[in-house]
Parts: C-alpha cells; structure tokens; sequence
C-alpha cells in the first residue's frame, strides 16, 4: 500500500510540474510573471557573482606602437584622419544619403509648451522597452500595431532567446522597411533640439541610462511628447514607470542621457522630411553629427570627473568609431576602462556593453583581437548566457582574424540564432560558406 501511495505520490508531483511549464509558457502568464523570475535568477546571480565587481583591463595593439601608447599619456588631435582599414559588413550602409538640410532659415520662436496627443502608452513586457517605446512613437501617426509587432521584427527569437538588446540603427530600419513612414538616429541631442522638434510635431525617442537600484545601471527607451518651460520640464510616455512621466531639463543632460550619447530618434512622413532637416541643422549629416559631439566630449572630458568622466571618454571613443577614426578611439576606450575601476560599485554601468559595443570594431581595426575575445567573453559572462548577437558577432570576427575557424564559426552561428535578421552574422557566414537553416 505504501508503494503504491508513493508511486500516486511521485506521478501527482510530476503531473504539477509539467503543468506548470506549460502555464509558463502560455503567452497571458509568461508575459506577467516571467520578468519576476528573471529578476530572481538575476538577484541570485548577481549575489554569488556580483557583475558590478567585473573589471576589463585592456593589454594594447597586436602592433607595437599601433595603439598601445600609455592612455594617460593620449592626447587626441580634434580631426584625425579616418583609418583606412576595410570595414566590416555590420557598418556597411546601402541606404541612400539625406538630402541636404534646408539653408539658413530665419528663427521661428518656439511656445513656451507644447504637449502633443494621440500617443497609446504601453507599459513594456520584460526586456522589451525598446519595442514598446517604438510602438507607442508610431502610434502618434496612427500606426495600428502594439510591442508585440514591433518586437516579432526587433527581438525575433524572444521567448528561446531573450536578446537584451535593440539599438537605434535597428528601431530606425524597423520604421523605413515595415511602417511606410521615415526615421533618423542622431547623437548629441540637446534640450534646445528636443523642444524644436516636439514644438513641430514630432514625438522624439532618447535612448538613456537607467538605475532603479544601487549597482543595477541599464539602459532605456524613452518616448518625449511635450515640455513646459515654466515648469522646467519634458513630458515622456516611460514604458517602465508611467505615462506623462515629468523629466527636468537639467536631469536630462547631466545624470542619465550623456550614458548613451545623447542619442535620439525622429520617427515622420516622407512628405515631412524638409521639416526635420531644417530643424536639425548641420546635425542632419551624419559625419557632421559624429564630429560636432566628438568635439563636445573633448570638452565634457575638461570638466568632468569620476563616472560622469567613464561615459565621456566612452562617448570620446562611440563618435570616432562612427568617423572610422578607429586608433584614437581605441585608445578612447582604453582612458574609459582605465577609469572605470574607479568608480564607486554600486555607480558601475557594468551592462555598458550590452547596448553599445563601438569597443569592438575599435579595437578589430587595431589588430587588438585579444583585447575583444576577453572583453566579448566577460561581456557574456555578465549577461548569464548567449543573449547578445553583437558581442558574438564581433567575437566571430576577432576568432577568425586570429586563425581559430571552428570558435568563429560557433559565434556566427549564435549572433545568427539569437536574431535571424542580424543580417552581418547571416553574411559572414554565406561568406565563409557555411550553410545556414
């Protein structure tokens, strides 16, 4: 008899746990409780491993005399002339280039508040801010679709692999190739440029850092509607926290947005593209753009120290990438990392290269493919498994330079199974042909 319990026992105990991942899995139940598990994992990774503790320590060019001057000792000139080495298929571009911003046009003022309606919040699903904020941006032209659309593009494998990363460039192709409507990406946007653009109409995305608890830094999408100059403030639709969420001017620039650059998205009709390029100036050309900031995180690195210093470096190194100026930005990053050992562990972006990985074609283009394999393999370590396509990407690239064919056609083959429309990973692997399912 008691055999028999037992075995009612163990069947009974196997009968729950299989109905339990099947609940799981179910769309409505993941998508409310699956972020409280991965915050758990995460707490007690995080506790026998704290992330914030992980230090990268750059060991210099394959070349002697490449990159390898002591980066204290760096002084990097205002325009340096762009390294002539090829660049690889991630950072080939076959869009056509804008046209030229409208000439000087006379000075508009702008209202002192502009609020723009018609935006559907969307409070995100896990890891999915990105999407969200994207598809509450397109809902303001009357986009019909929600975060689950946007996201079967942007996070194609989500529920296998939980990529936790979408970048602008990807937000920016999601729009021209599936909406109809026209986006840009620029970096070093300014208080002055995000009223212009809301005062014109257009709802404006920022990317940003994040830190809802101490030693937990993440990045952030953002979607702004509005300012109020009497108050002092930006209006923004947060996925995370709340719709008509207030942001002062001031806490803008100085604590959260130099994290990414400065980096922002305008999402408009064809029709309307004059409009944006006039507003924008000069900074509609994207080299201009890359070379004005770069000048403006040389003079953010004069006066600023500590973690504020990290991102400016960081941000130094991001802009000369951009102007394939690849040396000085090795060398860039190298002054970042060196910093980053300084600041305080709960104040550490130790998710910093989930979301912008510059570092690597820096220091691809230097011959320093070491210095990527340790930095790719921490990087993964930190993200507890194989989630981030870039980091893989770039590892395949900096293995295969270094002669180590079956480890780079592994990373091929993982950037390309975490997103299927990571076109750079698919042809390298068409390059090297290797047959792809």
């Amino acid at each position: 008899m008691r055999n028999r319990w037992a075995v009612y026992v163990f069947l009974a105990v196997i009968l729950l746990g299989l109905t339990a991942v099947l609940l799981y899995n179910l769309p409505p139940v993941n998508e409310r409780i699956g972020w409280r598990l991965d915050s758990l994992r995460n707490q007690i990774r995080h506790a026998i491993n704290p992330p914030e503790q992980a230090v990268f320590a750059p060991v210099g060019a394959a070349n002697p005399g490449e990159a390898t001057t002591d980066p204290q000792s760096v002084q990097l000139s205002p325009s340096a002339a762009p390294d002539e080495t090829p660049t690889p298929t991630e950072h080939t571009s076959t869009a056509p280039p804008l046209p030229s911003p409208t000439p000087t046009i006379p000075f508009t003022p702008i209202p002192g508040t502009t609020i723009l309606s018609g935006v559907v919040h969307e409070y995100q699903q896990m890891n999915n801010c990105g999407p969200a904020t994207l598809s509450m941006a397109l809902s303001y032209w009357d986009w019909l679709g929600d975060q689950r659309d946007t996201r079967a593009y942007l996070r194609p494998n989500f529920q296998q692999v939980d990529d936790k990363n979408v970048s602008p460039s990807e937000m920016v192709a999601f729009v021209e190739e599936q909406t109809g409507m026209k986006a840009l990406a620029r970096v070093g946007g300014d208080v002055d440029t995000l009223k212009a653009l809301l005062a014109a109409g257009f709802p404006v995305v920022i990317e940003k850092g994040q830190q809802p608890h101490p030693g937990d830094w993440m990045g952030h999408y953002v979607l702004f509607t509005g300012y109020d100059d009497i108050k002092g403030h930006f209006i923004s639709q947060d996925s995370y926290i709340m719709p008509d969420l207030p942001v002062p001017y001031e806490n803008l620039s100085e604590a959260w947005w130099r994290d990414f650059n400065y980096t922002y998205i305008v999402i408009y009709p064809p029709e309307r593209e004059g409009e944006v390029l006039s507003i924008l100036g000069p900074q509609a050309d994207e080299m201009h753009n890359y070379q004005s900031v770069a000048d403006k995180a040389r003079r953010e690195i004069s006066s600023l120290s500590g973690r504020d210093l990290f991102f400016a470096w960081y941000n130094l190194g991001t802009n000369l990438v951009a102007l394939e100026n690849y040396a000085e930005a090795a060398q860039a990053y190298d002054r970042a990392f060196n910093i980053y050992p300084t600041i305080p562990e709960d104040d550490r972006p130790w998710r910093m290269l989930w979301y912008q990985v510059s570092p690597y074609p820096a220091y691809y283009h230097t011959g320093r493919y070491q210095d990527i394999i340790t930095l790719g393999n921490q990087t993964l370590d930190l993200a507890g498994g194989p989630i981030l396509e870039e980091t893989f990407y770039w590892l395949g690239l900096a293995r295969e330079a270094e002669g180590d064919m079956e480890k780079a056609i592994y990373d091929f083959q993982k950037a390309y199974e975490i997103n299927p429309s990571s076109t750079p990973a698919l042809q390298e692997l068409q390059r090297l042909g290797i047959e792809v399912p």
